[in-house]
């Protein structure tokens, strides 16, 4: 049978301005290990610390534009495309254009505070 969700769990975000994360699925909302899918909403200027996870993270932009800083350059990504990052890659997410950004993040396995390891 179908598991029905009836809603996310809003996760607090790491960064420079308040972010919302919305975890539909994913080890705090659905009890989920192997993935976690989740909407976020970033506003203007927002920026992250950089990061070295340990899980995949396929990121779709659904509106606005994510900036995905790695070790050797950089990606804009806008709404309709999309960017996946591997485990033990550096990468830093930011929107920088105004209007922000919304997005959904995949993470394989779930993410998880204490697998991200954070600058």
């Amino acid at each position: 049978m179908p598991r029905f969700i009836e809603s996310p769990t809003v996760i607090q975000a790491a960064g420079n301005l308040p972010k919302r994360i919305e975890e539909y699925a994913g080890r705090v909302n659905s009890g989920h290990d192997g993935v976690s899918v989740a909407r976020m909403v970033s506003p203007e200027g927002w920026v992250e610390p950089g990061q070295r996870p340990e899980f995949e993270e396929i990121t779709v932009v659904l509106r606005g534009l994510v900036r995905v800083e790695h070790a050797t350059g950089s990606v804009d990504v806008r709404a309709g495309q999309a960017v996946v990052t591997t485990p033990g890659e550096w990468v830093r997410y930011s929107s920088p254009e105004p209007g922000g950004a919304e997005y959904v993040a995949v993470c394989l396995p779930a993410f998880s505070p204490d697998k991200v390891h954070r600058d």
